[in-house]
């Protein structure tokens, strides 16, 4: 399908009057130079990403480099399809999805097959789900099929092997429809005789980027998982559109950092002053746009975190806005100075390969701490991301030399003619083949055998309904009154037994444990190291729900002398309300009976915080004793399941071992 086009009367490029140039349906146009420092962006977005997903309490706003990419791939793609219709008079659709196909499939291809194969090697629990992950990449439909599952990007407990494809998948249904719409509008425009009809067309999709941005605010729920707002094509479409929007605007005669609205004939040249003219001091001062953009990018990126309200009701927008004025900042090559650090032989090197290192890096973080199976502040916790970060840009490197390029450059059937002559005539080539489809028909065996639960999920259920059985049961009434308080504060055998503590049985008779799903891992292994304990636990609980839990338990005389508490894991004091739930809790158990609580595990960046405001508010009890679970599992590699946050069957013994020696304590045995 082509559609013949009148931009020659809707933009004011001066090459309007020549005659039409032959189309080049399939090949990657390229009469035009390049865009300058646009690879620089893809560079800063790229790696901002890495660094989130690496290292998120150092950048907790690297996510936005997505957006970043959103901005760039607006206006990139924008430009390209206005030079065509603006060279050829028409717009070959077909052309233009096989040139996307060609950049975006082939490596996708490798990323999956390979993650997949190196996934069921290492740790099999990174391929629950894989069936519709797999179909999601493919069919570049991610982000609906994980909104559909309900799953979580901000879950760090649950992820999903091919997690980053959702925003692959909006920009490609953005590549599918956008140029139908774009040559529509112009079209339309164009039949209405509107003056200046590129930049009427401009302010109708820049006013679709504002609407849906406030869609994202409006629809986001303070508090609530922001996925669906986060993963939406139309709440998480604006980057896309304003850089279109800018692109339209440009091609239209808009110059914004130039003087009089100048403009040349090549992008290359865009933004250079005409000979001999002055330079206002407004004018000195809008060339820096850019540079403000990239330095209100970097603020946002070093500090907006995620989990925050105020990323979805404009931040992200904000950052997007940022981005926009870095990309005006390259179409005009304005300021020089800054142009020539995005053009930096290694930054364009980088950013030349940005899509194969988006692909790459999140499977290879995974595998390679499946590996290693740090846990998170461990000493040995550097190791995990230095290897994927150099794995990453190995497996980059090599796609877009082996896989990318030569695909990209000639297409698919003369690769593939290439890749057939090469197995007729070289014994090589029919090895890599043969390896290649045993690796392709792995994957698939993989996918056919994928469980359907983690090892965690399992590892809980059991324990919860494990819980259910004990909870029906009549509860030992032995050890059930408080204990005189006593004065010092045990931490998981660190230090000596309180003096006067009673003597008791270390049948766990005395103790009741409230918590979350770590409990509820840990239950089965307490129930036979101390068969007596009474364990009230479930998933998704949180401080919160602490204090009509002992309340209940003291109202039906179930509360006993020693009360366990693990809650925190999810969130720890995040959510509105916790500390005041967590200082309830401890005054409703109150001082004559013994409080043991363990810190919360996990790599999300409130632990560390979490865990010392738990000492901080326990600090004036004397009767609480804190048992550190997570400096332990720091110290101990190998103690957690491949979330990184619920102990596995080593974590669970040791969990118990932690428990039995405090209790001990507490009983001077």
């Amino acid at each position: 399908m082509r559609v013949t086009s009148t931009t020659q009367q809707t933009t004011t490029d001066d090459r309007a009057g020549r005659a039409p140039e032959p189309p080049r349906p399939v090949r990657e146009p390229a009469r035009h130079p390049r865009i300058h420092g646009l690879d620089g962006l893809r560079a800063i977005a790229v790696l901002a990403v890495i660094a989130y997903h690496l290292w998120p309490d150092a950048l907790p706003g690297g996510y936005l480099g997505v957006d970043v990419f959103f901005v760039v791939s607006g206006f990139l793609i924008t430009t390209l399809l206005l030079r065509e219709m603006t060279t050829t008079g028409r717009l070959d659709m077909p052309a233009f999805w096989v040139r996307r196909a060609r950049r975006l499939v082939p490596a996708l291809l490798v990323v999956v097959v390979v993650s997949i194969v190196a996934a069921r090697l290492t740790e099999p629990d990174l391929l629950v789900g894989i069936g519709r992950q797999v179909v999601g990449a493919v069919t570049f439909s991610t982000n609906w099929l994980e909104i559909a599952a309900g799953s979580s990007y901000f879950d760090a407990t649950a992820p999903e092997l091919f997690q980053p494809f959702w925003s692959l998948a909006i920009e490609e249904q953005f590549y599918v429809l956008w140029p139908l719409l774009l040559a529509g509008l112009l079209l339309g425009a164009a039949a209405l005789h509107a003056r200046a009809g590129a930049r009427l067309v401009a302010v109708v999709v820049g006013a679709a980027a504002v609407v849906s941005a406030v869609l994202m605010a409006v629809l986001h729920t303070p508090g609530a998982d922001p996925t669906r707002v986060y993963y939406g094509t139309f709440t998480h479409a604006f980057g896309l559109l304003a850089g279109a929007a800018f692109a339209i605007a440009w091609a239209g005669g808009a110059r914004p950092l130039e003087r009089g609205g100048a403009h040349a004939d090549t992008p290359s040249s865009a933004g250079r002053p005409a000979a001999g003219a002055p330079t206002s001091a407004a004018t000195r001062a809008v060339q820096w746009v850019p540079v403000g953009g990239l330095a209100v990018l970097a603020v946002l990126m070093g500090t907006l975190r995620a989990e925050g309200t105020f990323a979805y009701r404009g931040g992200i927008a904000l950052a997007s806005v940022a981005a926009l004025a870095a990309v005006i900042g390259c179409a005009s090559r304005q300021p020089r100075g800054l142009m020539r650090v995005l053009d930096l032989p290694a930054v364009v090197w980088v950013g030349e390969r940005s899509y194969g290192l988006y692909l790459w890096h999140w499977p290879v973080i995974l595998v390679v701490a499946a590996v290693f199976g740090d846990a998170p502040g461990s000493p040995l916790w550097w190791r995990a991301p230095l290897v994927a970060l150099l794995v990453t840009f190995a497996f980059a490197a090599l796609s877009h030399r082996f896989v990318e390029t030569p695909i990209r450059r000639d297409g698919f059937r003369a690769v593939a003619r290439r890749v057939r002559d090469a197995v007729a005539r070289v014994p090589g080539a029919r090895v890599a083949a043969g390896a290649t489809a045993l690796l392709v028909l792995t994957a698939a065996a993989c996918v056919a055998t994928a469980p359907d639960q983690t090892s965690t999920q399992r590892a809980v259920e059991a324990a919860q309904r494990e819980i259910e059985e004990r909870g029906s049961a009549p509860s030992p009434t032995h050890g059930t009154e408080p204990t005189a308080p006593t004065t010092s504060k045990p931490s998981a055998g660190a230090s000596a037994p309180p003096s006067g503590a009673p003597a008791a049985p270390l049948d766990g008779s005395d103790v009741i444990g409230f918590g979350d799903s770590v409990l509820s891992a840990a239950a089965p292994t307490l129930f036979d190291e101390l068969s007596q304990i009474a364990i009230d636990a479930k998933p998704i609980r949180k401080w919160l729900d602490a204090p009509a839990l002992v309340a209940r338990a003291e109202k039906e005389g179930r509360l006993r002398p020693v009360v366990l508490l693990h809650f925190g894991t999810n969130g720890g004091f995040q959510f509105e309300g916790s500390e005041k739930a967590f200082t309830t809790t401890l005054d409703r158990i109150g001082p004559d009976r013994q409080v043991v609580l363990y810190t919360v595990v996990g790599y999300s960046y409130w632990v560390d915080d979490a865990n010392a405001r738990m000492r901080e508010l326990v600090a004036d009890r004397p009767n609480v004793h804190v048992v550190d679970w997570n400096a332990y599992v720091a110290e101990h590699p190998g103690l957690l399941h491949a979330d990184k946050t619920h102990p596995n069957m080593k974590g669970v013994v040791a969990y118990a071992d932690l428990l039995r020696a405090t209790l001990e304590d507490l009983h001077g045995a």
